[in-house]
């Protein structure tokens, strides 16, 4: 049996040293949802949620989480990236949202993905709790990747 890869040779944690690997141009894409009441939806589509413009609030906090993350998941590295997008999608009961992360470099940005996705609907959450305190936030995961020793990923 292989060691934990995060775990050195006494059992303690241990980030994973990617210094001799290629940079590699590297991409992930991760995602979740948010439901909520009708009316809340619709405050939000229109404009006309209390705390203002919900969504671009949201696609900023997404960004700016997937550049702290090294400072919130204790054994990621810290990533120079090229590019962090988040998207939304109306959905029938909520909102869908998309993150990408891109970096050229040592390691995957998974992490970032999925800490961007998830700060944009703890976001969302926050910016309309004074309309639906029952919202759900749920299904982020990983959707895809690319680059890097494993190759491409796709979720099914």
């Amino acid at each position: 049996m292989t060691r934990p890869t995060h775990l050195d040779e006494s059992g303690a944690a241990s980030m994973v040293d990617v210094g001799a690997k290629p940079a590699t141009q590297r991409r992930a894409v991760a995602g979740g949802r948010i439901t909520m009441s009708p009316s809340a939806l619709d405050a939000i589509r229109s404009g006309n949620a209390p705390k203002g413009d919900v969504l671009s609030t949201a696609r900023i906090a997404g960004i700016m989480a997937a550049k702290r993350t090294a400072d919130l998941i204790p054994l990621c590295h810290p990533l120079a990236l090229t590019k962090v997008g988040v998207d939304f999608a109306w959905e029938d009961a909520g909102i869908s949202v998309t993150a990408t992360a891109q970096t050229m470099g040592q390691t995957g940005v998974e992490m970032e993905a999925l800490t961007a996705a998830s700060v944009a609907l703890l976001t969302l959450y926050d910016m309309a709790k004074a309309l639906d305190r029952a919202m759900i936030v749920g299904d982020i995961r990983l959707l895809e990747k690319s680059g890097g020793r494993s190759g491409d990923w796709r979720a099914e």
